[in-house]
């Protein structure tokens, strides 16, 4: 049944990636759904889910982006993994540790697709730090922040945690 839950959202999140989030840009700077949601992903379920799902996800969205296969794959699993040990070692999750755990996660993705790219002088990584990096550092860490926010308030997340019935 996991599996098959895991499959819609997989497949969800590409879909919303590729034809919605075009329109909810901010300064040409899209969110990462994927990397939240295995963000999530880590912290609810383990480090295993979180990594097979992170690096299911970077195939399936770098396969529709001009992002590099490898280390978007990598990115995101590396992200689920970490999130998962976070989840198991920590004894509370406060949105201020979800929120800078993000910040750094996304832009640590992000460094390494630039890095992939290699940019040409050394104005253009700069450029690129500048403008898009942290930019979308930011507002990824604003999106799981927000979904943070809207699952505890509607959720208690320590019995979703842990498996329970509601």
């Amino acid at each position: 049944m996991k599996i098959l839950v895991y499959g819609c959202i997989i497949a969800a999140l590409i879909a919303v990636h590729t034809t919605v989030l075009s329109y909810v840009s901010v300064w040409d700077v899209k969110p990462d759904v994927g990397l939240v949601a295995v963000c999530f992903i880590g912290l609810l379920a383990g480090e295993f889910e979180g990594l097979i799902v992170g690096l299911i996800l970077g195939w399936g969205m770098s396969l529709f982006s001009a992002a590099d296969l490898a280390a978007s794959m990598v990115a995101k699993g590396a992200v689920g993994f970490l999130a998962g040990l976070a989840g198991r070692q920590m004894a509370q999750v406060t949105p201020v540790v979800l929120v800078s755990g993000l910040v750094v996660a996304s832009a640590l993705s992000n460094g390494i697709t630039l890095w992939s790219l290699k940019p040409n002088e050394q104005q253009d990584l700069w450029w690129a730090l500048r403008t898009i990096v942290v930019p979308q550092a930011c507002f990824d860490a604003a999106v799981g922040g927000l979904c943070y926010w809207l699952i505890w308030s509607r959720l208690n997340l320590d019995r979703l945690a842990e498996g329970q019935e509601f």
